[in-house]
């Protein structure tokens, strides 16, 4: 299988980004294909001894940032090393495309160069996020602003097709959130949605308020990307606020640095669950063929196990599966 690498996406790159994709290669036997400039990839390559049993390199001249008009990937920055990693996936020299850079840039990629799975409205992005017991999902994380609420139907149609398929859960629960739980709650918006979801065949447990996302009372939330991203990004913030008030409890006093010897390992596996690197990358569902955001500031080891995600995404066909749930649901 053969993996198409945005090598200058992102905070760490090249070198995270190519220390990621030599340690995948080697864990999951895909065939790297980086893209980007090819006399700094072999220098980065020679300079820090990363071994690749087999690689190409796709030269790319340009480079998209952060701060460049997403749109600009289309035109301006047509050269760039994301750009070319998706015409790779496009005309069918890979089997999944990978990134770390700019957000905005992969969605309009996979929505304008790979293109969209017919009859999706919008293609979302889907983050899978650590409950008590297990990981949950939740779609859109920023990809729409502003949805419609047949786009938030599409979205459960697309987490239950992923999460059948890739998370190996039989019949996942969908929720969608809202200020209530009651079906009259939320803007015309959730309503509208609700009525949607509720009529459909999936397994819809209705509306969702935000203090039980942590708990993770279903498989997979659906908003709109706007709060969805204001969600996830509360959430990341909660986390590292919440184990940094801790060291401060355990710092206090001997008894309670005792205290944190004991309990250190079990700690540090919290922390470990909490840590996106342990997931890796975000799948942009709807799409014709797997592309993947990483983190931004993904090292080596996230990055790797976003390509695993990637590859586990082609291996199980999740993109056909979407295509038959979405044409059953339209019947």
């Amino acid at each position: 299988m053969r993996i198409a690498i945005d090598a200058f996406g992102g905070d760490n790159a090249p070198l995270e980004i190519i220390k990621g994709a030599a340690l995948a290669e080697k864990e999951y036997g895909v065939h790297i294909v980086l893209c980007g400039d090819e006399n700094i990839i072999k220098k980065c390559i020679a300079d820090n001894n990363i071994i690749f049993n087999e690689l190409d390199i796709v030269n790319a001249t340009d480079v998209i940032s952060m701060h460049d008009d997403p749109t600009s990937l289309l035109k301006a920055h047509k050269d760039s090393s994301m750009a070319v990693a998706f015409r790779e996936l496009a005309e069918g020299r890979a089997d999944a495309f990978v990134s770390a850079g700019s957000t905005g840039a992969v969605v309009v990629g996979g929505t304008f160069i790979v293109k969209r799975i017919k009859g999706i409205k919008r293609p979302a992005l889907a983050a899978m996020l650590p409950s008590p017991d297990s990981y949950y999902m939740m779609m859109d994380i920023g990809a729409n602003a502003e949805c419609r609420p047949e786009m938030l139907h599409q979205f459960g149609v697309m987490a239950s097709a992923y999460l059948k398929k890739v998370e190996k859960i039989d019949n996942p629960t969908i929720g969608l959130l809202n200020i209530g739980t009651e079906d009259t709650k939320g803007t015309e918006l959730q309503k509208e949605a609700y009525k949607l979801l509720q009529d459909s065949d999936l397994n819809f447990i209705g509306n969702i308020e935000s203090r039980e996302l942590p708990n993770g009372v279903c498989d997979a939330v659906i908003t709109d990307g706007y709060t969805g991203n204001i969600a996830l990004k509360l959430i990341e913030g909660t986390a590292i606020t919440l184990f940094s008030m801790l060291v401060l409890v355990f710092k206090k006093n001997f008894s309670t640095k005792m205290c944190y010897l004991i309990l250190k390992g079990r700690l540090r596996g919290v922390k470990n669950k909490m840590n996106a690197s342990e997931v890796g990358g975000a799948p942009l569902l709807g799409t014709k063929k797997p592309v993947f955001k990483a983190h931004g500031n993904s090292n080596a080891y996230a990055f790797k196990n976003a390509i695993g995600k990637a590859k586990l995404f082609a291996e199980n066909d999740v993109i056909g599966t979407i295509e038959n749930s979405f044409n059953e649901e339209e019947k």
